[in-house]
């Protein structure tokens, strides 16, 4: 069949944990298993779980200098080495030197990076790129073994919002974001969320090296549209919250005329774009220095080819 694509087989498996700090889900998972592997072992697959930014970690904080997982440009990445870049680079250049390089048929197959949020977002599996059938395949075979719990899509691909994430230096990369929990804690449903994609999403790709043939599918996802900023006075300082009608309302449609901020004295501020979006990160913790107090997302369906391996 012409219209089956063939990857080669994903031998070289990588489990970030700790690019942010404080998100402890993934924190605990990785070091668990570099304790202990066995849960994550499948056969013909090297699955190598990797703390990557370790200061942070012993700090419990985002990050020490700059934020990790926006670190992973061009510039950064072929920046001359030396302890006087920020901590961050220099991890990003060693993280890139053994999973990577990016973007060279020496990449690590696939990475699976671990995230949590503060918003109520679930259990959001990351996509970065519409194109990439293996990883849309993979999804649908992670969001049909959990179902009826839904697993939201996020496709962060935008012409001019680039991400440049720890993850971008596979050849195949997948987010996972699971929430709601505070920075610095360990919730026990989130933490088994996040446990039982990862054992799917292994389970897939022990599977797909096996050999089993992937029939075309369709994945629902949401793509990233704009990032929204809280009200701010002329000086930058916020003068609204995000409305109680919006809070904890992650992946839920916000129409025209919806309540989207309250000001200190109560006054309601409503969203005035054109059509209806699915908002995201709402009120994320991590994102008031990114001036960011929600993004917005337009729905949509992808479909993926057949795919099996060569």
């Amino acid at each position: 069949n012409t219209n089956v694509s063939c990857f080669h087989e994903a031998r070289r498996v990588a489990i970030f944990g700790g690019t942010h700090g404080n998100e402890m889900s993934g924190v605990t998972l990785v070091n668990l298993w570099i304790q202990n592997g066995k849960e994550i072992h499948r056969k013909g697959v090297e699955t190598k779980p990797f703390i990557t930014n370790p200061r942070a970690v012993e700090k419990c904080t985002r990050y020490v200098d700059t934020d990790l997982n926006r670190a992973f440009t061009t510039e950064n990445l072929s920046a001359p080495s030396g302890d006087d870049l920020p901590y961050e680079v220099q991890r990003a250049q060693q993280i890139n030197e053994i999973f990577g390089p990016k973007g060279s048929p020496e990449a690590y197959d696939v990475i699976f990076d671990l995230h949590n949020t503060t918003s109520n977002m679930g259990c959001t599996l990351i996509l970065e790129s519409s194109k990439d059938h293996f990883n849309l395949q993979m999804m649908h075979y992670i969001k049909k073994a959990i179902a009826p719990d839904s697993c939201p899509v996020l496709l962060t691909e935008h012409p001019l919002l680039k991400y440049s994430t720890s993850r971008s230096v596979a050849k195949h990369p997948i987010g996972l974001e699971v929430g709601p929990q505070p920075q610095g804690v360990l919730r026990s449903n989130i933490f088994e969320s996040m446990r039982v994609v990862l054992k799917h999403a292994l389970d897939f790709i022990e599977l797909f090296n096996e050999g089993l043939e992937f029939p075309p599918c369709t994945v629902d996802v949401f793509r990233v549209s704009e990032k929204m900023d809280y009200p701010r006075d002329t000086n930058g300082n916020i003068i609204a919250m995000v409305h109680p009608n919006l809070q904890d309302c992650d992946w839920e449609p916000l129409n025209p005329g919806d309540p989207m901020f309250q000001t200190f004295d109560g006054t309601t501020l409503r969203y005035e774009g054109a059509g209806t979006v699915y908002p995201t990160f709402i009120n994320e913790a991590a994102y008031y220095e990114k001036q960011q107090a929600f993004v917005t997302t337009r729905r949509e369906t992808l479909a993926a080819g057949a795919i099996k391996k060569t």
